[in-house]
């Protein structure tokens, strides 16, 4: 039975838990008035003391739509501010502690990292800045609210644009390059929003300051100006600055082991606990820049454009599962229409020289010399070359997988590799020392052992031998680099992706 001193002592107690209630919400946000005298006691202009939530909210909405083209992360931004009553965080959070001259130093020196400063918007947030502090600046608070909400979007923008630079790189690389096909870690709207939360802004800059050697390296090389050989100050400059920016990539590898092949060096390394285990010279994909008819020197706006030849070696990361010892080649169909057929139409016996089986519909021809290959189909037929001495793909061929029908081989071709300029292959990568890279991959075992054995002594049949452990592989582009000596080596741009790379971090002025 409920008494009427029992009801009373209930409805007291619901009135004391509301109250309580009602008294914690003030103490987690901001009543509208504290907005303005924040900012007037921060400033110490009384032209910001009557703005209120609602006048800055209104504010910065108009301040987003009339810079939404210029924003680079116009989503992300509206998202944040408007599920946060518009409250202006950063500026808040470090106007007083000088948070955001602090910001404004690190923006400026995006040179030292090969990034133009104006690609943050530096100069027009030190001006805003600089208009917040002048007491005589800012008049009324119609002035105030401009500026205010200005200045703290164009600091979001910014920001975030200068914290993802540094630790993912201003540009993706997915995005500019036809074929890349190198898993590399981009920003999310997740990470993004982090930056709303961080109270210490130097400690957080210092933070994401990237910090390998290699790096370190060639921000050192680009400060003293370091000119490399045949090359102008300015395409040296812009050297340094695109390789920084790869360097910022998220791709690089984390396995203990792994095998990195750089194209432009045309060399090989087995990576060991971040050492080189083993360095050989490779032959890489024929590029389009050979005769080095584009520069970062003579740049143009069409540069900015990746338009690659049909035979270069693609950037990749995959992992290296099974070698194939007396390999069978698989002609793809554009080299046997291009070369095979060709060959072919002017030497009947040319097939059975190079040891090379015509199919139709997949069975076997058996009389392919009596095709007339001048006139017959490009797509009807296709060629596989059976193991042996001439076989382009040499003893061994070292297998991964990709979308692009490449690998790691042997070949019978071994002049080419005394050769300084060796883009020379039609897409895979011939490799100097095949049995010692196959001994680095397996171990001195008995794997090891029967591979050696097939290649001293090679069978008409392929032999396929599984990696008890598969082993990543990289297919890179670096063409400037501190060898483990400090000497900063340089190499030509054989592929012309230092233009296309250039063009696009160019291109962010503008946007």
């Amino acid at each position: 039975m409920i008494t009427k001193t029992t009801h009373k002592k209930a409805l007291l107690f619901v009135a004391a838990v509301a109250l309580a209630f009602i008294a914690i919400i003030p103490g987690c946000k901001k009543s509208k008035s504290d907005l303005g005298k924040e900012m007037a006691k921060a400033t110490g202009n009384k032209a910001f003391k009557d703005m209120t939530n609602e006048g800055f909210a209104e504010a910065f909405k108009k301040a987003m739509a009339d810079n939404k083209s210029s924003l680079t992360y116009p989503d992300v931004i509206a998202s944040y501010y408007s599920q946060n009553e518009y409250e202006p965080t950063l500026v808040l959070n470090n106007l007083k502690e000088d948070g955001l001259k602090i910001l404004t130093t690190y923006l400026s020196n995006a040179s030292q990292h090969g990034i133009n400063p104006q690609i943050f918007r530096t100069d027009t947030i030190k001006a805003l800045l600089a208009r917040m502090e002048d007491k005589k600046a800012i008049k009324n608070v119609e002035q105030a609210y401009s500026t205010l909400a200005k200045l703290e979007l164009l600091t979001a923008n910014s920001l975030m644009r200068y914290s993802n630079a540094m630790q993912y790189g201003l540009i993706s690389p997915r995005k500019i390059y036809q074929r890349y096909y190198t898993a590399t870690l981009r920003p999310d709207s997740a990470s993004n929003k982090k930056i709303f939360a961080v109270k210490e802004l130097k400690n957080y800059l210092d933070s994401i300051q990237p910090k390998s050697p290699q790096y370190k390296a060639l921000q050192k090389a680009l400060a003293d100006k370091v000119q490399a050989p045949g090359l102008s100050a300015e395409e040296s400059e812009r050297y340094f600055a695109v390789n920084l920016e790869r360097l910022r990539w998220k791709n690089k590898p984390d396995a203990k082991k792994y095998v990195i092949v750089n194209i432009p060096d045309y060399r090989l390394d087995v990576m060991e606990d971040g050492k080189s285990a083993l360095n050989m010279k490779v032959c890489v994909g024929e590029g389009r820049n050979m005769d080095k008819d584009v520069t970062l020197v003579e740049y143009d706006e069409s540069d900015k454009v990746d338009r690659p030849f049909s035979r270069e070696t693609p950037q990749l990361n995959s992992q290296i599962y099974t070698v194939q010892v007396n390999p069978v080649w698989n002609i793809p169909t554009s080299i046997a229409s291009k070369e095979i057929m060709v060959e072919a139409a002017q030497d009947p016996y040319y097939l059975d020289n190079k040891g090379i089986d015509v199919y139709r519909n997949g069975k076997k021809v058996d009389d392919p010399e009596t095709i007339d290959w001048g006139s017959a189909s490009k797509t009807e037929y296709s060629f596989k070359q059976r193991p042996g001495d001439g076989n382009a793909l040499g003893k061994i061929k070292f297998l991964f997988k990709n979308g692009s029908s490449v690998y790691l081989h042997d070949t019978p071709a071994k002049n080419a590799f005394n050769q300084n300029m060796r883009a020379v292959s039609h897409g895979c990568v011939r490799v100097e020392q095949p049995q010692k890279l196959a001994e680095a991959l397996f171990g001195n075992g008995d794997k090891y052992k029967t591979i050696v054995e097939k290649m001293e002594n090679p069978s008409p049949e392929p032999t396929d031998i599984a990696l008890p452990n598969k082993v990543p592989v990289y297919l890179t582009y670096v063409t400037c680099w501190a060898d483990e000596g400090g000497k900063i080596q340089f190499r030509p741009d054989v592929y012309g992706l230092d233009v296309v790379l250039y063009g696009q971090m160019k291109k962010l002025l503008t946007v």
